[in-house]
């Protein structure tokens, strides 16, 4: 078990899920993708995370990337969760659920946290590239639910700077200005950015968004 870093690959691996044996890299495929794990079965913040996250399962679509989820609960136990979330959370789950029982993935990502918890995974998020390539980990505490806006938020950032010399500022939402980055010249933001740009201090230059209309 060892720490995943920020441009680590991340680590394939073949498991159960809710819908059948996966590889995870087969699963992938040429999408980006996001784990996200759970302290365990029929837990009430879970139970609103899982049905959230299968609301906005078509803006993770128009972004190309594929959701899977994580608890070291059997399959058994999870068949009978997945009826508790479609009935409270009024939704059809729309993306697998992995049986980690043998703590395998859950040793392989680092979700097992002692002085926290030492059975229960916290509550890690991976954003994978498509090049399988780790780009943002977030660890929450079992006791509190991820804001899955703010992860939309940060697949719209990450898709965006992975194309264009940009970088997004605080608070920065899909459609709002961003940052030219600083190895970028003046004179070369003059052809990369033809909308435009400001500069706000020689080190801060603001363009509207580059991949808008």
């Amino acid at each position: 078990m060892s720490t995943i870093r920020l441009g680590d690959t991340a680590p394939n691996f073949d498991a159960e899920t809710t819908e059948g044996k996966i590889n995870f890299y087969d699963y992938l495929g040429d999408s980006w993708g996001i784990l996200f794990s759970h302290p365990s079965d029929y837990t009430p913040v879970c139970t609103t995370e899982l049905g959230t996250v299968a609301n906005y399962k078509p803006e993770f679509d128009k972004r190309n990337t594929k959701v899977i989820a994580l608890s070291i609960d059997d399959m058994e136990s999870h068949k009978g969760w997945v009826k508790d979330i479609e009935e409270t959370q009024e939704v059809k789950l729309n993306y697998p659920i992995i049986a980690d029982e043998d703590k395998n993935v859950s040793n392989l990502y680092d979700m097992i946290h002692p002085n926290e918890d030492n059975k229960a995974t916290v509550r890690s998020v991976f954003i994978i590239s498509p090049d399988k390539k780790v780009k943002l980990t977030l660890t929450y505490p079992p006791s509190t639910g991820r804001n899955f806006e703010e992860i939309l938020r940060v697949i719209d950032s990450l898709q965006l700077t992975a194309y264009h010399k940009v970088a997004t500022p605080a608070n920065w939402k899909h459609g709002e200005e961003v940052v030219i980055s600083p190895a970028v010249s003046n004179e070369d933001a003059k052809g990369l950015f033809p909308k435009g740009y400001k500069e706000v201090k020689p080190y801060l230059r603001m363009t509207p968004q580059p991949n808008l209309d």
